[in-house]
């Protein structure tokens, strides 16, 4: 018999993994603006930073100062997750410094973890986002053991050393014993397109290889987003692009987060609800 899942989350509706088979392929950019998309959108959003190794949500948001407020619950303390942009985040990043985090071993990675899932009060969401670290491992394990995904969007760029990582975290969450659906894959870093030419497009890092994979391996391509200087300045000012939808990334993230949302609903009226893993051997 499958353990029940964690009260706090017997609201939320749907749960969705964002992951890269590699780093440096803007995986947290993605997710961020991926979350304040979906709630611009109208829907409620809460997203998890689970990239315990290398919290980047806090700071992306303009929030690295703020702490959550804790509060007594019957059991265990409940943790107020902050919100910006219509977006409830919780992130290791609001406890301790970027530098405690990444000598942790991976016992206490996964420990602080489920603190984040279990003890967050999360209430009503539509859409419960986690922002999960490059590659596969401990921290993937956990989240599939501590809840049912409804599914995962993998981050890729085009260049076949990136695609090869991706094609492994597909295989990872498609296995059998993982069994997540994989809603997607999103091409960031598509084409470069230079501020003084907006209409130009340049594909430093080869072109539609992430089209050709969800071609190959039979998923949707969810989007492509292209490398512009406002992500990057986006990112480090709190201020991230899909805050402004009229703008062309601005768009292409309201076109990803319409994407996904559409792949959920497909995924939720045509399979069984994904059953958590009880116990997973590496």
């Amino acid at each position: 018999m499958e353990p029940p899942a964690p009260n706090n989350l017997s609201k939320v509706k749907n749960i969705v993994a964002v992951a890269s088979g590699k780093g440096g392929v803007g995986k947290s950019t993605v997710a961020v603006n991926l979350a304040i998309s979906i709630a611009k959108l109208g829907y409620s959003v809460g997203l998890i930073d689970a990239d315990i190794y290398g919290p980047s949500v806090p700071k992306m948001f303009g929030v690295e100062n703020v702490r959550p407020e804790i509060k007594s619950g019957e059991k265990d303390d409940i943790i107020v997750p902050v919100s910006k942009y219509g977006v409830k985040l919780l992130s290791i990043g609001f406890f301790v410094s970027d530098k405690d985090a990444l000598v942790w071993r991976g016992p206490m990675a996964t420990t602080a973890l489920k603190q984040l899932i279990n003890q967050g009060e999360w209430g009503s969401l539509d859409y419960l986002l986690f922002d999960l670290p490059p590659g596969t491992g401990d921290i993937h394990l956990t989240l599939v053991q501590e809840m049912a995904v409804t599914g995962v969007v993998i981050v890729s760029t085009p260049q076949k050393v990136a695609l090869a990582d991706a094609i492994k975290g597909i295989a990872m969450f498609r296995g059998e014993k993982v069994n997540v659906p994989v809603l997607g894959l999103v091409e960031n870093m598509a084409w470069f397109t230079p501020a003084e030419l907006p209409n130009s497009k340049y594909y430093i890092f080869g072109k539609e290889g992430c089209k050709n994979l969800a071609e190959d391996m039979h998923i949707p391509l969810l989007g492509q987003i292209p490398v512009v200087q406002s992500i990057c300045e986006g990112g480090d000012s709190g201020q991230p692009v899909s805050l402004d939808h009229d703008s062309p990334v601005g768009a292409a993230f309201r076109q990803l987060a319409e994407n996904t949302i559409l792949e959920v609903d497909k995924r939720n009226s045509t399979l069984d609800p994904t059953r958590r893993v009880q116990m997973l051997k590496k």
